[in-house]
């Protein structure tokens, strides 16, 4: 049975059938699906039926994988694996994985373990298409600029309004810190796709204060998140996305009125992103040597 993609909305996203990825995957089926995800930056899979061994296994036809996160721990036995669990907090910020390191892994993985009765859906953005839709002088402009993104801050809750348990959360993120300079505007390594790589984790544009950098970002993210760049994914049992975390953003809506929801996460190790004239992304504070490998 030959593989089949179908698209889901205009500018990302699509299903893939007519392959078992729970077997290992041959050379086309491999290309024929990075080929997919170059196209539509995030491919859903259904009817999985994958352990943690499997999603590995998969998100290994595409790269090394990352340790589970540089802070935060790891599924038990599962270096590799990260629950993205509703008793261990929430994602409901717009952000691209772990982009405050020098090289964020290249793709994601996320698989559906427990999915609340309604709700719970994971927002899924082209940055492709958002640069694509900046005017030009703000296209202009965004090729020129460069943001340091850190992982030292907190992006949902203010000081006072957490808990004892939110706190250890937040001491345990941050327990190592980070800071990276990265382009604004990331050329895509395989397609030579321009997109905005902002996100969450980036605080400051480089040579702008705190003020005027958050009003430059927030007009930048503004295109990220139109509705026509968005994928909204409704999650059912056994289910796996896979999504290409050099050119998205995503965001896990908190929308299930704190019914359990878990899925596991598994990455792939990325390359240094590259601006629009060739220059890589630098390391101001933290080594995360331990968390991944640099694809070259």
């Amino acid at each position: 049975m030959s593989i089949e993609i179908s698209k889901v909305t205009a500018n990302i996203g699509a299903r893939v059938s007519g392959v078992d990825i729970s077997k290992p995957l041959d050379e086309e089926q491999v290309t024929a699906i990075r080929e997919a995800l170059n196209v539509h930056k995030a491919l859903a899979f259904d009817d999985v039926h994958l352990d943690d061994e499997g999603q590995q296994a998969f998100a290994r036809h595409f790269g090394d994988l990352t340790t589970a996160h540089p802070t935060v721990a790891a599924v038990d036995g599962a270096p590799n694996v990260l629950p993205v669990d509703s008793e261990r907090g929430r994602a409901n910020h717009w952000h691209t994985d772990v982009t405050f390191v020098l090289n964020p892994p290249q793709a994601s993985t996320l698989r559906s373990i427990t999915v609340p009765p309604y709700g719970g859906e994971t927002l899924i953005a082209s940055s492709a298409a958002a640069y694509r839709d900046l005017p030009a002088p703000l296209r202009a402009l965004a090729d020129t600029l460069w943001a340091e993104h850190t992982n030292d801050y907190d992006y949902a809750v203010p000081d006072e309004q957490i808990d004892e348990e939110q706190a250890a959360q937040r001491a345990q993120f941050t327990s190592i810190k980070f800071r990276t300079a990265h382009p604004v505007v990331r050329v895509h390594p395989l397609t030579g796709e321009r997109g905005l790589f902002i996100g969450g984790f980036a605080q400051r544009i480089v040579g702008l204060s705190v003020g005027e950098s958050r009003k430059l970002l927030d007009l930048f993210q503004s295109y990220v998140t139109r509705p026509e760049n968005i994928l909204r994914w409704r999650w059912s049992p056994n289910q796996l996305v896979l999504f290409d975390n050099r050119i998205t953003q995503h965001y896990a809506i908190d929308n299930y009125d704190g019914r359990p929801r878990r899925l596991h996460r598994v990455t792939v190790a990325g390359d240094v992103p590259v601006g629009i004239e060739g220059k890589e992304s630098y390391s101001i504070e933290g080594d995360a040597s331990h968390y991944t490998s640099v694809v070259e």
